[in-house]
């Protein structure tokens, strides 16, 4: 195998598809990057058997054939030479690098031991915008677990009928968003991992471009832009929203989200490093109170707001209610709750399409 081609065209490939190798495996191969170059294209795949990357990009080709390379070494060298015209070939000694005058080699494993791929998926599929997948997405995935203690949990549930809308939680928040659809083969429910959500968020552009969603057999499939993304989905029952949802409320504020955003910000600032990162908002009397105390001090200022109902005394994660509050976008938005110890909920005022959910926390002070 030997190519040409341009160090920066080269190093952006390798950057995206190295997100897909595998750390800390006993198969050395699932750490590596398949180079296949072809006709025009040289072609990186990876991938971790939970998630895989591919990309294509232009080249000049001498001599076709693939070969593994270790992934993270292969990106952070060629990384370097963004600069560069790069040449790549194989030798008995392993991948030949070279640019300018210089040269260096890498170890590389045969391409027969990598693992076989199916990119061709395609059972069921949607069609959305672009802009409206990387949003729904951005709305929802925060909210997803991080640990294993319930690994379906570390998924978004993703359910096209007419719309796309996707549900995430981690046992202490979650998050509820909807997203139009341009056309669909028909309807269908995944539970897709948070982590492919985000590396196919990065894959998306803020246009108005279609994109195609293809779902098969326990697997999910995106094209874009000569980069192919390739992901296994959980299988497993989801919780049902309809059981955590709160639909009945005590107490609903309208707030205006900036000056609720800044005023919670500068709460947080005093709790930084507490294990709860607590702070507690105080309703009544056309006020949202904000308070926050530690060893280091204590904080309370007001938000004017619209109150319908009791006054009430609540205690939150101040992380949780940001993330919230700057995932909705329009200037208003709501605070419905059911009580002091009740889970209340966030949307915007006017366009209802993304809820959030957050448990207050019991407060000791």
């Amino acid at each position: 195998m030997k190519f040409v081609c341009d160090g920066m065209t080269l190093s952006e490939a390798v950057m995206k598809v190295s997100k897909a190798c595998a750390v800390r495996t006993t198969a050395p191969v699932m750490e590596c990057i398949k180079i296949e170059a072809f006709g025009e294209e040289v072609t990186l795949l990876a991938t971790d058997g939970e998630l895989a990357i591919s990309k294509s990009v232009k080249a000049e080709i001498f001599e076709e054939g693939a070969v593994c390379v270790p992934g993270k070494l292969f990106a952070d060298y060629i990384g370097k030479l963004s600069d560069e015209q790069v040449t790549v070939s194989t030798a008995e000694k392993g991948l030949e690098i070279g640019y300018k005058d210089a040269a260096s080699c890498l170890q590389t494993i045969h391409a027969e031991e990598f693992p076989k791929l199916n990119l061709e998926i395609g059972e069921n599929s949607a069609v959305m915008k672009q802009s409206d997948l990387k949003k729904i997405v951005a709305q929802t995935v925060f909210c997803c677990a991080q640990d294993d203690s319930r690994p379906i949990l570390k998924g978004c549930l993703m359910e096209f009928r007419d719309n796309l809308t996707m549900f995430a939680l981690d046992g202490y928040r979650l998050a509820l968003a909807d997203a139009p659809i341009v056309s669909k083969s028909g309807e269908t429910t995944v539970i897709c991992p948070a982590r492919t959500l985000s590396e196919l968020s990065r894959m998306l552009g803020e246009d108005e471009e279609d994109i195609t969603i293809f779902t098969e057999g326990g697997m999910l499939l995106v094209r874009t832009g000569g980069t192919v993304l390739l992901s296994r989905l959980y299988n497993g029952e989801f919780i049902k929203r309809e059981n955590v949802i709160p639909t009945r409320f005590t107490t609903v504020a309208t707030v205006s989200r900036a000056e609720l955003i800044s005023g919670v910000e500068r709460a947080a600032i005093l709790i930084r490093g507490d294990k709860n990162n607590l702070i507690t908002l105080d309703i009544g009397n056309g006020l949202v109170k904000i308070s926050s105390f530690s060893d280091v001090g204590n904080m309370a200022e007001s938000v004017p707001a619209t109150i319908e109902g009791m006054d009430l005394t609540i205690s939150m994660n101040a992380k949780y209610l940001l993330d919230a509050l700057k995932a909705l976008d329009e200037e208003k938005v709501d605070l419905s709750f059911g009580g002091p110890i009740s889970p209340f909920i966030l949307q915007n005022t006017e366009k209802k399409g993304c809820l959030y959910l957050i448990l207050p926390v019991r407060n000791a002070q």
